[in-house]
């Protein structure tokens, strides 16, 4: 089912270095990451130098995806997998990840989570070197650098140099795997270990589920490359601000994550009592929007002393494709998800806590079915600040000018919806309720300060990334080499 009045989940990437079960433990650490993309997942496997990689992928949810056969097929002990919801590219098998290579570097596999900002001048810069690109998507173009047989960038790690944006990697070449996070921390990567193995996954939530340790969060810039020698971190990008995206913390991770020391469930309780405080409100009752606004709702109704009630009841079991039923039923997309348990809202001043409201065509149809419930008042309540802006680091937002608060004052919004009242978080106390500093995320969404260059800027830009692609890193003569050129 299309979700156009939400936004679009990010991908997940997970990785096993060292352990017998690589391939089963990157399944269900997919499985944990699955709220993260939900249309194509894949998973590849490697033994060690001079071995295959097994690879399997699929369009769908990974449970559909891999049956016992498909996992016992994925011999080695290590692994990469990741979950995709497609932020450039179509939505297709050949554009499923990981993307696996045969180069002169031995195999390469990479799973990316994020969007490369420079990605059309890298690519073109590419074909003009008689790169031939397979799929749509931004991150083959990772893969083609990583396989250029030019060393004069440093070799693999001073091919990630050349790249601008938002990117969490996973890369599994012969003898190791390698995990990758963009100078501003624009998405999370964690570190964590597992009888003897290490893993590596864009949320805490699947150390959990494997009953790995949590080690450490990847640092912004940061490159770790995990071998059978051990593991070694390094650092080649430019220092950059940390830019670590808030909206991790009020939608798309887990509540039982933790991002940057943070249990995400914490922060959403958090926005919950500072929206309270913002925008206090007289309700019989306060009742969520599941599954992000739960926390959030607690929050509120603690704090304004109100009765907590979850009247929503979701649907968990929608899959990607149904017959629609045109005008058969009303509002179908909304109701097929959430129904309303009417006797809880009946005769009730009511307050509705939500993670957002991007085009509000379904917070409208909240609205309604809350009237024809009976309610008597319809409260809004956002735990974010409005959206305003476009998002060029892998959130999929419409376009500005679909976004309602782009558009439309508060008051308006409030008309619009049919509701009594909207009050949106803001700022300030959305990044109160993480408890971290202002100046260490990135809420470009809000505020439209965007804190990497895109699209035109990086047409002046070019010249000077092949500047710098030109200064060798420091010297690696004491390490192994990376991707060794077969004998």
């Amino acid at each position: 089912m299309s979700e156009s009045h939400r936004p679009k989940h990010e991908c997940g990437v997970f990785a096993v270095h060292g352990h017998k079960d690589a391939a089963l433990l990157t399944y269900y650490g997919l499985f944990a990451l699955q709220h993260r993309g939900q249309e194509s997942a894949g998973i590849a496997s490697s033994s060690g130098e001079g071995g295959s990689f097994n690879l399997h992928k699929g369009m769908g949810l990974v449970s559909q995806i891999f049956a016992p056969e498909n996992l016992e097929s994925l011999t080695g002990t290590r692994a990469i997998g990741h979950v995709r919801y497609s932020t450039t590219g179509s939505s297709t098998l050949l554009n499923s990840q990981p993307l696996v290579v045969d180069t002169a570097r031995g195999q390469i596999g990479v799973a990316h989570n994020g969007n490369l900002v420079n990605a059309a001048a890298l690519r073109a810069e590419l074909e003009m070197k008689g790169s031939i690109f397979q799929t749509t998507v931004d991150s083959e173009i990772i893969l083609h650098l990583l396989a250029q047989p030019d060393d004069s960038l440093g070799g693999p790690i001073g091919s990630f140099r050349k790249l601008e944006g938002a990117f969490s990697l996973v890369v599994m070449g012969e003898k190791e795997i390698i995990g990758v996070r963009d100078p501003c921390g624009l998405r999370p990567l964690s570190l964590g270990k597992l009888d003897g193995g290490w893993v590596l996954s864009s949320e805490t939530c699947a150390f959990d589920l494997i009953g790995a340790t949590f080690v450490r969060d990847i640092e912004p810039g940061e490159v770790v490359v995990i071998n059978d020698q051990g593991i070694r971190s390094e650092f080649p990008f430019t220092q950059s601000r940390e830019a670590f995206c808030i909206f991790e913390y009020v939608y798309f991770s887990r509540p039982d994550s933790r991002l940057r020391g943070v249990t995400v469930s914490k922060a959403r309780v958090n926005m919950g009592r500072e929206l309270a405080r913002l925008h206090p409100v007289e309700a019989d009752v306060v009742i969520p929007v599941p599954d992000s606004g739960i926390y959030a709702a607690l929050g509120l109704a603690e704090e304004l002393g109100i009765p907590y009630d979850p009247a929503f009841v979701r649907n968990h079991y929608i899959g990607r494709t149904f017959i629609q039923p045109t005008q058969l039923i009303r509002d179908f997309n909304v109701r097929v998800k959430l129904n309303l348990i009417g006797e809880a809202v009946k005769g009730k001043r009511v307050v509705v806590v939500d993670d957002s409201v991007v085009r509000g065509t379904t917070a409208k149809a909240r609205v309604v079915n809350l009237r024809e419930a009976g309610a008597k008042e319809v409260h809004l309540r956002i735990s974010c600040p409005p959206h305003k802006h476009a998002c060029y680091y892998g959130i999929d937002f419409p376009d500005p000018e679909k976004l309602i608060a782009n558009q439309y004052t508060h008051q308006e919004i409030c008309d619009y919806l049919g509701a009594d009242s909207i009050g949106y978080l803001d700022i300030d106390g959305m990044v109160r309720a993480t408890g971290l500093e202002k100046n260490s995320f990135c809420m470009a969404c809000f505020t439209g300060e965007y804190p990497v260059p895109f699209d035109t800027a990086f047409d002046k830009l070019i010249m000077e990334r092949r500047k710098e692609s030109a200064q060798l890193l420091p010297d690696q003569s004491t390490q192994p080499p990376l991707f060794s050129p077969r004998s």
